[in-house]
């Protein structure tokens, strides 16, 4: 076998691992769909956060950053994936803007200027980096941390779930569909020699695995099902 066919070889699982990650990613963006049915439903947010959507945004929006290539010429499915996911999580901010109340409200608005304002702040000053090799180090720590974050908010409810002994509140799918999606990723940063990509989603794949083997172990404890999202938070 060539170089070349190696070489070959090599980009081709690249690429599927990247477009495996694209697909999986799609379980956890539309997962909120529930949850944004029952508020539309009822014309209220009664008691969820939109706070996680916000968070989620603002992650998708540095990673978005970091794949393009004015950074990292070679992610470009780093920024499919993160473009697709921020626009998912404009939809559900808008639609959770729309039935909440006043003050919530403003104080949603706000912070969704402030995530704004801080991805400018980020694309301006990253910008102003001239050395290429400095840039891509400066915005891929920002999103590996903000990728680790995300990945380590899943700690409370696998908590909830010991204490309780019940899955109610951690659905299979879901946890199913980060685990994929982190494995891919994962193989993708790999294969790319990212460790601003690989780093954060093996930490993301193995608490996956811990999401479903708590899943698992206690599934004979919990009711019938799951009733919200991983994503969905309470104030």
């Amino acid at each position: 076998m060539s170089v070349f066919d190696v070489y070959s070889i090599y980009e081709v699982g690249k690429d599927a691992a990247g477009v495996a990650g694209n697909i999986f990613a799609f379980g956890l963006f539309v997962s909120p769909i529930p949850t944004f049915r029952r508020i539309i439903r009822n014309g209220s947010t009664e008691m969820f956060s939109g706070l996680p959507y916000i968070y989620s945004l603002l992650n998708c929006l540095i990673c978005l950053w970091y794949g393009t290539p004015l950074i990292s010429p070679d992610n470009l499915l780093v920024t499919t994936v993160n473009t697709i996911g921020a626009a998912f999580q404009l939809v559900y901010i808008i639609i959770f803007l729309m039935y909440a109340e006043k003050t919530r409200k403003v104080r949603m608005l706000g912070l969704l200027l402030a995530v704004f304002g801080v991805f400018v702040s980020i694309l301006v000053g990253s910008l102003e980096i001239g050395d290429r090799a400095t840039r891509r180090i400066f915005v891929g720590f920002l999103s590996c941390a903000s990728l680790i974050s995300m990945f380590a908010s899943p700690l409370f409810i696998i908590k909830l779930v010991i204490r309780t002994k019940s899955v109610e509140f951690m659905p299979f799918y879901l946890s199913l569909s980060t685990l994929l999606m982190s494995i891919s990723f994962f193989l993708y940063g790999l294969l790319n020699i990212d460790a601003f990509i690989y780093v954060p989603n093996g930490i993301g794949t193995v608490l996956g695995m811990i999401q479903l083997v708590l899943y698992f172990y206690y599934k004979s404890s919990s009711n019938e099902g799951c009733r919200q999202p991983l994503i969905v938070s309470y104030e």
